[in-house]
């Protein structure tokens, strides 16, 4: 019978170690498959929330100039009110993971879009500074939930040959968000100074609506519908979402394996412990994690540490005024200048997407925040000289602006898309939704922190000197990721608790790489079970 096969089937994966695939490469298909068309959209769909993000941080770059002028507020006021968005969404990141193991990771989307909506309409209408601090701390509700739970969904409805590619779909809508809020600024910025900023801020709640109403008609996600023991619901949506049916079965005997469900248990509706609606998680993530769950936690937190605190919302939030630093006086022009920013974003974040799935998170993460150092100490250096200079400079406001849009090109091509990509897919099931909304937590908390201090901090050190700073800490960066970041390109999400709990996994991996060359293949040392190897990866199913 066909249920007696599927047993024999997950039976058969999960026995020993040595008859269950290493890895879905491990199937050979005689062709090279084609990307899963209905995996692609149910990514898309629940990455658009993103926009939401993307859009008020590329607004309020430049709202926050006419804000400014009509409601007469301080340089302070300006720095609370840019960055507080990002400390009041960690209140929505925090909830966002037991609530989407609650209700399900598709109608906390929905719940994301909804709350985003009342903020926007907050803003748009608000007729003091008081009443616009309301709508931000509303808005920044919206947007952490939309932060954490879109990366979570994506990777885990995403077939493993493709997970990379689809899992930075929502760095790609963050930018999308960010190039639609910087052409906002400038299209509403000839309307007059009452209604020009409320139009920018408040004409975000039309995304919101349709977002909201797009994604219910995606599926729910595989992992959380064995959670909850709806085994048939699970399998349905993993036929679908996988490359082949031998995929669909292994996907299914990992997450039972992970969710503790046994693979004799095939029918559409088992029991299942009350932990999976997120009891007890804390506990394991933060009191008692075991080696791997720690390595795992410290590159989730660590990664999202180094995406704000390398400077990115002090050029993306500020461009203005750095560009104002730079030499351009006009508003037009500086606009313009952002709008540039934000189509270079956009497009780089677009080759990311296709390079993630081919070159591997490890190196595009290395090379991205190489290129991020050399021109975060490029743009400190022509601010400098331009500072202390009193005629203009042309060649320094030239090397300024290019060090800016390389700046914007090296981030997105590596550092800002598999910040996302790296912290969602490395979590065993049961911490997955908590373990991701850790992660965007320290996103936030050090977003706010930069963007309500930048003002403060180029005053105290030179707006040069700011930059210079940012360099240092992106060396410091590309030291952690260097020497903690395993590869994960091609690995299940079962299969990442393999490459994470030794920390000495660099050193094992030369010294493995070296005994290979002296002994060859046949090495007794040589450890099958071993995937932490430096730059070594599963071959992904698409090969």
């Amino acid at each position: 019978m066909a249920s007696q096969g599927a047993q024999t089937t997950a039976a058969a994966t999960t026995t020993h170690a040595d008859q269950r695939p290493k890895s879905l490469a491990d199937f050979d298909p005689p062709q090279k498959p084609k990307r899963n068309k209905y995996a692609f959209a149910c990514a898309m769909l629940a990455s658009m929330t993103s926009i939401l993000l993307g859009y008020d941080i590329g607004v309020m770059s430049g709202a926050i100039i006419y804000i400014k002028k009509d409601l007469k507020i301080s340089d302070v006021q300006v720095e609370v009110l840019v960055g507080i968005l990002s400390l009041y969404s960690l209140l929505g990141s925090a909830a966002a993971g037991r609530t989407s193991d609650w209700i399900g990771r598709r109608y906390t989307i929905v719940l994301a879009g909804a709350i985003f909506f009342a903020g926007a309409l907050l803003m748009g209408f608000a007729t003091n500074y008081a009443f616009l601090m309301v709508g931000r701390f509303v808005a920044g509700i919206g947007v952490g939930y939309a932060l954490m739970i879109a990366p979570v969904y994506t990777a885990e409805v995403s077939p493993a040959s493709s997970r990379g590619f689809l899992t930075s779909f929502p760095e790609v809508f963050i930018n999308a968000g960010i190039l639609l809020g910087y052409v906002s600024n400038y299209a509403f910025s000839k309307l007059s100074l009452h209604l020009g900023w409320r139009m920018m801020l408040g004409i975000g709640a039309i995304p919101s609506v349709l977002l909201a109403v797009a994604v219910l008609a995606m599926p729910e996600s595989p992992r959380w519908l064995v959670m909850q023991g709806r085994l048939g619901d699970a399998r349905k949506v993993l036929n679908r979402t996988s490359d082949s049916k031998e995929e669909a079965a292994l996907r299914l005997a990992d997450i039972k394996e992970a969710a503790g469900i046994p693979q004799e248990c095939n029918d559409d509706v088992v029991q299942v412990e009350k932990r999976s609606h997120g009891e007890g998680v804390w506990r394991e993530l933060l009191l008692h994690p075991t080696p791997a769950v720690r390595h795992c936690l410290i590159c989730a937190v660590g990664i999202h540490f180094f995406q704000q605190s390398s400077g990115i919302d002090a050029v993306v939030l500020y461009s203005p005024r750095t560009f104002e630093k730079a030499g351009i006086t006009s508003d037009d022009l500086i606009l313009l200048a952002t709008v540039a920013v934000g189509f270079v974003k956009t497009l780089f974040i677009l080759v990311a997407t296709f390079l993630l799935d081919r070159i591997g998170r490890r190196p595009l993460l290395l090379s991205s925040v190489a290129g991020m150092i050399l021109s975060l100490a490029t743009l400190g250096f022509s601010l400098t000289v331009i500072d202390h200079s009193h005629v203009r400079i042309p060649w320094a406001v030239g090397l300024a602006l290019t060090a800016v849009l390389s700046y914007v090109a090296f981030f997105s091509i590596g550092m800002g898309p598999i910040t996302w990509v790296y912290s969602s897919e490395i979590f065993p099931l049961q911490l997955r939704a908590q373990g991701a909304s850790m992660g965007v937590a320290m996103n936030r908390v050090t977003s706010g922190v930069l963007s309500m201090s930048f003002i403060s901090l180029y005053k105290a050190i030179s707006i040069g000197g700011a930059f210079f700073l940012f360099a240092g800490i992106a060396t410091v960066a590309w030291l952690f990721f260097y020497t903690m970041l395993p590869e994960t390109q091609g690995k299940t999400l079962e299969e990442m608790q393999v490459l994470f709990g030794n920390f000495h996994w660099l050193r094992d991996s030369k010294r493995k790489k070296r005994n290979t060359k002296l002994f060859g293949n046949g090495d007794g040392n040589s450890d099958g079970s071993s995937n932490v190897q430096l730059g070594a990866v599963s071959k992904p199913i698409t090969n």
